[in-house]
Order: structure tokens, then sequence, then C-alpha cells
């Protein structure tokens, strides 16, 4: 992409040429200096996942980056660079002062920063630092985003501080897998680990999206990089700082895209749009009589192109709130009003309890929350009363491996009842290394006795 500019700089043909390319030049540097300011480095220690989508964690620092979007100090990041934090820092960029004859310059303020709220599904955090009149960027409107616009990625990454890389937007609304409930912007902008939380930005310096992640072969930048974009980040980010979760909206229904073969073994009238593969029963969609097969045409007189294009309009609707549903039904064109309800799938219902450090318990590699007010509500009806929810499994030294399961209550340690976190490592305490102990345990809905010999 670049490399026409690099042919001109390297052979101008004329002085016109030379003048474009240094007025380009001078206007990314301003750019470049406007938004610096506003960027952020994030370090914490805290919880992390282990391999590849696997249920472990380990306690361990890392570093990623985030955008100031508020004087007082609310700053987006990633949901996986703050997740299981017990200790957030927060870099503010070094603000520049009077021309010194050294490029080095030395580091910005330090601040403790307070995590407000998570998504994991859109993997955004919202952080609060205490500050005053601090410098910020505008969430651009991404629905206005274009293939081939220039763009700037901004961030740490690999650790590197107030970095800066240049590209285009590739796509303006890619999927990883097919009707993905979330979209992405691609860019080619180099964007490495460590990018993570930060800006991408138009030549405006709006923010477009939030880098979020990459697909490589090597590890390392790709050219293909993938950014949250800033219609989302609104919607998620106002949720979290009202209330610190991100409450989803739907109607119980399951939407598909509609292809050109589905089309035709179904005799839809249109090859394209969005057609309800299921309408739960007894949900809002069925309590206002849609039916599976139902083609959606247009939602609050939105046309809709695709299932994820449905999901996301759906995604920051309040719950209560009425949408209006044109569809067809065979050949006759219906309009059907829906309640709004928050989403009952919320893949955050158990991730949201473990997010502490007291929280674990290093003798059997668990991080565990007690089961009480609060907590059930999140749980199918158990067995028994009280007990303790493992959240996740903890990467110890001294813990044996393999024996519990996120979603597993323990109940009892050699039949002593447990009805906390903290009674469960007073238990254990009591017991040497190399002691065996039998747990009580729940899991899927089973009881059962599990032999464990503490290290």
């Amino acid at each position: 992409m670049l490399c026409p500019l690099v042919c001109l700089a390297l052979f101008p043909t004329d002085s016109a040429a030379q003048d474009a390319l240094r007025e380009l030049n001078t206007a990314i540097a301003r750019l470049t200096a406007r938004v610096t300011p506003a960027v952020v480095q994030i370090q914490t220690d805290s919880y992390s996942r282990v391999g590849s989508g696997g249920p472990a964690v380990a306690f361990g620092p890392t570093t990623g980056s985030g955008v100031i979007i508020s004087p007082d100090g609310f700053i987006v990041t990633n949901a996986h660079v703050v997740r299981g934090a017990t200790e957030v820092q927060v870099q503010l960029a070094f603000v520049e002062g009077p021309p010194g004859r050294s490029v080095i310059r030395p580091s910005g303020r330090r601040l403790t920063g307070s995590v407000i709220g998570i998504d994991l599904e859109t993997d955004l955090a919202l952080v609060k630092v205490d500050g005053q009149d601090l410098p910020t960027l505008d969430l651009a409107d991404s629905e206005q985003v274009r293939q081939g616009q220039l763009v700037l990625a901004f961030g740490s990454p690999l650790g590197l501080e107030n970095s800066v890389t240049m590209g285009v937007i590739s796509s303006v609304a890619r999927q990883l897998r097919p009707d993905d409930r979330v979209i992405y912007i691609q860019t080619d902008a180099p964007i490495n680990p460590g990018n993570s939380g930060g800006p991408l930005v138009d030549v405006d310096g709006n923010v477009v999206g939030i880098n979020t992640m990459i697909l490589s072969q090597s590890g390392g930048s790709d050219g293909v990089g993938f950014a949250l974009p800033s219609n989302i980040v609104a919607s998620v980010v106002e949720q979290l700082r009202e209330r610190g979760v991100f409450q989803r909206g739907e109607i119980g229904v399951e939407a598909q895209s509609i292809t050109p073969e589905l089309a035709s073994g179904l005799r839809l009238a249109m090859d394209h749009g969005v057609i309800l593969a299921d309408v739960h029963t007894g949900g809002p969609a069925y309590r206002s009589d849609l039916r599976v097969g139902d083609v959606v045409l247009s939602l609050n007189d939105k046309p809709m192109e695709n299932a994820r294009q449905f999901y996301v309009n759906l995604y920051g609707l309040v719950a209560n709130r009425v949408v209006r549903l044109e569809i067809l039904r065979g050949s006759e064109r219906l309009s059907k009003s829906v309640t709004v309800t928050v989403r009952s799938d919320d893949p955050e219902r158990i991730a949201r309890l473990f997010d502490s450090q007291q929280e674990l318990v290093p003798r059997i590699g668990i991080l565990g929350v007690a089961v009480e007010d609060g907590v059930q509500e999140y749980l199918p009806v158990l067995r028994l009363p009280g007990g303790v929810l493992v959240t996740a499994l903890a990467v110890t030294s001294n813990a044996p491996a393999g024996l519990f399961l996120p979603g597993d209550v323990l109940y009892a340690v050699n039949g002593e009842s447990l009805a906390s976190v903290e009674a469960l490592k007073a238990t254990l305490s009591g017991y040497a290394s190399s002691e065996s102990v039998v747990f009580q345990i729940e899991r899927q809905g089973r009881l059962s006795y599990v032999v464990a010999r503490l290290r």
C-alpha cells in the first residue's frame, strides 16, 4: 500500500510530488502528536488464560494499551488485558515540553486504575483512573468507515510504549466465523501483542476501532489485524459505565443468513437476508407470533441483510424496549412488535465471579466463589445447599492436576461442609502434604466423591 509513496520519496519526479510528500509527512506527524497523549500503556498483575481456549489460568504480569475517552479518566481497553487483574497500573504518555537535545523522553505519570467492567464477547473493558482535564479521543461513526481509507494504530506493541503504525482499512466488516455475532474492522496497519486495547484512528484523529487481535502464522504482524468497530465500542462502554456489565438484548430467536442454496432448498422468494431458524418457546418472539421460517425484512425500519447485522442491531437495546420487525411469511408481509429481554446465555455469568486473588485455592489449583445469594442466580438448581463453585483452574506448582473442572461445586472435605472459599482454605490447611482427602462434589447435576492427594 505504501510502495508508491516510498518510490516517490526515493525517486521524486518533480517538485510537486516532493511537496505532496512533505505535506503528507507533516500531516501524519501532526496527527500523531495530537493522538499520542490520549493513548496509555496498561500493566497488570492478573490471572490469564493458559493454552488455546483451555479452562486453566495462571498468575503473572500482562501489558496492553488503552485510550482515554473522558477528561475525568475513563479508559477503554481490551478485556483480556485487565481480566482477572489484582492490580492495574496506567502509564500516561509523556506530555511534550520545550524541545530538548535528546530524543529519549521520560515516561509520563503512572496512575492506579480500577476495572469498572468487562465484556468478554466483544473483548472490551472500561478502566477508571483519578484525573482531571486528561487528553481524550472521540469515537467516530464506524458506519462511515470505508475500505481503503488511511488509518493509524497506536499502542505499546511488545511493551514498546508510544508506538504508531500506518495502513489502510482492508475490510469494514469481517466475521471470523459464519454468522458470528461480533464483527471487526480489518486493517493492514501492523498490530502486535501489546497493541491490544489501543485505538485505530482515522485521518481526523477519531477512533474508528479498538485494536483487538491479529491472525498470524509467525506470531507477529502479518498485515491481518482486527479492531472492534467504534459503534459497538460506544454501545458497550455506555452500559459498562452505567452498570459495570453489558447486557445484550434478545427476542428469543436464532437467526441465519440466507444463502442462494438455502433459498433454493426452502423455496424462498429472496436469496439473501435473514431467516428465523428457531423461535424459543415462551420467549418474546414466540409471544408476538413470530415463527420458524419467517424472513426478517427489517428491524426498526432498517433493512436486514444478514444474521450478523440482525444480532448487532439487537445488541445495545435495553430490556423492555419494543422493536418492530417487518417479516415475509410465504408471500405475506407482516409487521410484528416484540419486547426485548436481556440475553439469558450471557457468557460472563460465571467469568465475572473470579476476578480477585482472594478466590485462589492453591492447594487444589482452583479459583472459587461461595455459592450464596448473588451467585445462585447464575447456576442451575443444585442438589445440596452451600458449597464452593469452581470458576476456573489455576496453574500452581503444588496442585493435583485434572481433578476438578470449572462449574464443579465442592460441598465437603472429609465430610466437613464448606460454606465459603475461606472455609475451604482453612480446612485444607489442617492436612499435611501427601495426605489424601475426599471431596464431595456436584458435576453437571451428579453427585460424586473425588479423592485428592494434597501436596
